[in-house]
């Protein structure tokens, strides 16, 4: 998996999950993100770098998807690239041609890069194993495997505001055991020198054998919030789960959603973060995401810069 990521150089060829990377690259491409952005003014801006110019770029999503795509398709035009947005639900794919079929076809239009969501974990893996040598794979989430890009903007958040990994406590709330993005944050965290990566959730929400990822586990969120620095909240993938794993989402909220009296329970300066979309009343008060501790939008606005980093890394000559 690492190998079908690098080249013989060991330079980023594909992105599809943070594992088994090194925290070097990591910082890379965190490093790189910062080139991007632009601090002269009040407002940090997007530069626009023509790295990608006469490249074409094709937004492959199997699943529906808002912020992603857009942030990708943003990201793709600030570096002078083409883009392509594929309906799948319009596509071949939905009269049933085959997803190998359909990057063959779309290889033949001489693209350079994909970019991949879909329903099933492994498919930007299968993708990038089929498609021509010169031809880049980002994965923009797969199934419950992983979700690289989300990991590293939130890994970029996060360095921008405490500076240094090393001694964070972070704590990742929800619904693990469905999330691709608490997958591939647990990884990046790990690699990139956390202190500690706690997960919080009841023990249904929770993967077997969780542990083995380095994590430690709490089912108590007052107990777990104890000495936290960063907070990320997940939401509960009610369209992933085949049976009732909880007795009520008013149920949960009591156990497992993030007020301001139990936020208080962490460090004073802890901060919020959420990979969206928010399900408000469910797993975050709409006082806390919208309070002085949250850093949503920032996470947000963070990802044209990542995302534009791991296209130049990944397609530029």
């Amino acid at each position: 998996m690492t190998n079908l990521q690098l080249t013989a150089e060991n330079k980023l060829k594909h992105f599809l999950t943070p594992e088994g990377l090194s925290a070097g690259l990591l910082t890379q491409i965190l490093d790189k993100a910062e080139t991007f952005l632009d601090y002269s003014g009040a407002q940090a801006k997007i530069k626009s770098v023509p790295l990608l110019k006469d490249k074409t770029v094709v937004n492959l999503f199997f699943e529906n998807s808002t912020r992603t795509r857009t942030t990708f398709e943003l990201a793709a035009k600030h570096l002078g690239a083409e883009v392509v947005n594929m309906n799948i639900a319009t596509s071949a794919t939905s009269k049933g041609e085959s997803l190998l079929d359909t990057i063959r076809n779309l290889e033949a239009m001489f693209v350079d890069g994909f970019v991949v969501r879909h329903a099933v974990s492994g498919a930007a893996h299968f993708i990038a194993q089929q498609t021509a040598p010169h031809i880049s794979v980002i994965n923009a989430g797969d199934g419950q495997h992983a979700h690289p890009t989300q990991a590293m903007l939130d890994m970029f958040t996060i360095r921008k505001l405490k500076k240094d990994f090393s001694g964070l406590r972070v704590a990742i709330i929800g619904d693990i055991l469905h999330s691709r993005v608490a997958r591939s944050e647990i990884h990046a965290l790990n690699i990139l020198g956390a202190k500690e990566v706690r997960v919080i959730a009841p023990k249904t929400l929770l993967p077997a054998e969780i542990e083995s990822l380095g994590v430690t586990v709490s089912h108590d969120l007052n107990e777990g919030l104890q000495d936290i620095d960063v907070v990320i909240m997940l939401r509960l993938q009610k369209e992933r789960m085949t049976s009732a794993l909880l007795p009520s989402e008013s149920e949960y909220f009591n156990c497992f959603g993030l007020t301001e009296e139990k936020l208080k329970l962490a460090k004073p300066d802890a901060i919020v973060m959420h990979p969206g979309p928010i399900n408000r009343g469910v797993e975050i008060d709409s006082k806390v995401a919208d309070g002085k501790q949250s850093v949503i939008l920032q996470q947000v606005s963070n990802g044209v810069a990542v995302r534009m980093a791991v296209m130049a890394m990944t397609m530029a000559d």
